[in-house]
């Protein structure tokens, strides 16, 4: 990849903050139990690796000597990997933050002592009779967890949704206790192979299924209320509802199109871009395999034209504008465009899944930051797919498909820079306190 200058992006864009947990493993003889257990330490360099291996070897018979004499004791837990989050902000000290990690989530909450290996695999008697549960029974009750994601929102409560394909699921999440509920197969719907997620202003949720053609409508409980688009539909993806103007945006990219429905009696209004060319088409106002769309608070739409690498803009009136990107893996390009947003001031945020990472650009197509790269830790990305703005709370959401997860980042808004950036330069001047003097009382001067 080629370097980019960094000074050249207008929110600093410093290269996103290497997690600070990366070392060379080291490995070790427990003194107690004689389990050998991985740990992190800084690299060590070449001439010091005889020395460790020599360590290790005599350490292994030592600790088999002393296993016998603790069988009994209780083995201890696995080590884990601790992170430092709040380090993760882009662009990086000195500069001013304007986006920060702020949580990952992987499904819904759960023991993972339940997943233990039981020292007594069968029930005795005295259990069946007070009705425990054996390890078998509590691993069928091990809540869902994310497996492929696709399409996420927010409400304005600022629950989090996801649809995950795999489990054939909207997952429903209280960011505050990361507790989730499901809106399941089955159960409040029928789902086939559900993708992209759009919210109104009334909290109504539209749920696209790409194999039963259709976009799914529920109310704010979560109740079924209607179905869209069967017989025009072919492969519905990513939506966006325009709450001024009451249009629900559906992306098909089997038809290389937008459909435009009205956002309350469902009907269709009218379709953007060219159908029937096979993703041949790459002339402005067109699509090759378009995927998300999102709408700006003045009703202009944007969709990730995917195959063409770029980002096309509309009026509401479904008229062209403007278009930005172009194919490449340097910062500011595409290699297959996914999700994208638009946050409270204009700036359009965009989902790369070849390149696991997320750019923002001004309405010109100016790229002001980057963050993300491959990788399983926070802040990093495998296979990013969609993203959506909590525009009340300004948390950015971005959903991930190998591993299924959830991350959050907090978004900086342009006020709250310039206000941040004020006092730096203008710092409060130090208070000094000068302490009252006092006075002397005439029995503590004495008589005179």
């Amino acid at each position: 990849m080629r370097r980019t200058n960094v000074k050249a992006l207008l929110w600093g864009g410093r290269p996103c903050p290497q997690p600070p947990f990366q070392a060379a493993l080291e490995v070790s003889a427990s003194p107690r139990t004689g389990r050998l257990k991985a740990g992190r330490r800084q690299a060590c360099p070449p001439h010091e690796v005889a020395v460790l291996v020599a360590a290790l070897l005599l350490a292994i018979p030592l600790a088999a000597a002393n296993k016998k004499a603790t069988q009994n004791d209780q083995p201890t837990a696995p080590a884990r990997v601790l992170i430092d989050t709040s380090v993760l902000v882009w662009p990086q000290p000195p500069e001013i933050a304007r986006v920060r990690f702020l949580n990952m989530y992987t499904g819904q909450k759960f023991d993972p002592a339940i997943l233990e290996k039981p020292k007594h695999q069968k029930k005795n008697w005295k259990d069946m009779l007070a009705g425990a549960q054996s390890q078998q029974e509590k691993a069928q009750k091990v809540p869902f967890q994310f497996l492929r994601v696709y399409g996420v929102a927010a409400d304005s409560e600022g629950y989090i949704y996801a649809a995950d394909q795999a489990v054939g699921a909207v997952f429903v999440i209280d960011p505050a206790t990361k507790e989730a509920t499901l809106i399941g197969n089955g159960r409040d719907a029928r789902f086939g192979l559900i993708n992209g997620l759009a919210m109104d202003d009334s909290d109504r949720l539209f749920v696209s299924d790409t194999k039963l053609r259709h976009v799914i409508v529920f109310n704010s409980k979560h109740q079924q209320e209607a179905i869209i688009g069967g017989g025009l539909l072919l492969n519905p993806g990513g939506m966006a509802v325009d709450n001024e103007n009451r249009f629900l945006y559906v992306v098909d990219t089997a038809r290389d199109q937008v459909l435009v429905f009205d956002a309350d009696n469902y009907k269709l209004l009218r379709t953007i871009g060219t159908t029937g060319k096979k993703h041949t088409l790459t002339d402005p106002g067109n699509f090759s395999l378009p995927t998300q769309a999102a709408v700006d608070s003045d009703g202009n739409l944007y969709v990730t034209d995917t195959l063409n690498n770029r980002v096309e803009i509309f009026d509401a009136e479904g008229n062209f504008i403007s278009q930005f990107g172009k194919a490449g893996d340097m910062p500011g390009r595409f290699a297959r465009p996914k999700g994208i947003a638009v946050d409270r001031d204009g700036h359009i945020w965009v989902v790369d899944e070849v390149q696991s990472r997320v750019q923002v650009f001004n309405r010109e197509g100016r790229l002001l930051i980057y963050f993300g790269e491959q990788g399983p830790y926070p802040g990093q990305f495998q296979a990013a797919y969609g993203i959506a703005i909590d525009q009340k709370n300004n948390r950015v959401i971005v959903s991930e498909q190998f591993p299924g997860r959830v991350q959050t980042f907090q978004y900086v808004t342009d006020a709250e820079a310039e206000e941040a950036r004020k006092k730096l330069e203008n710092p409060a001047p130090a208070k000094t306190e000068i302490a009252p003097v006092k006075a002397q009382s005439s029995a503590a001067n004495g008589p005179r």
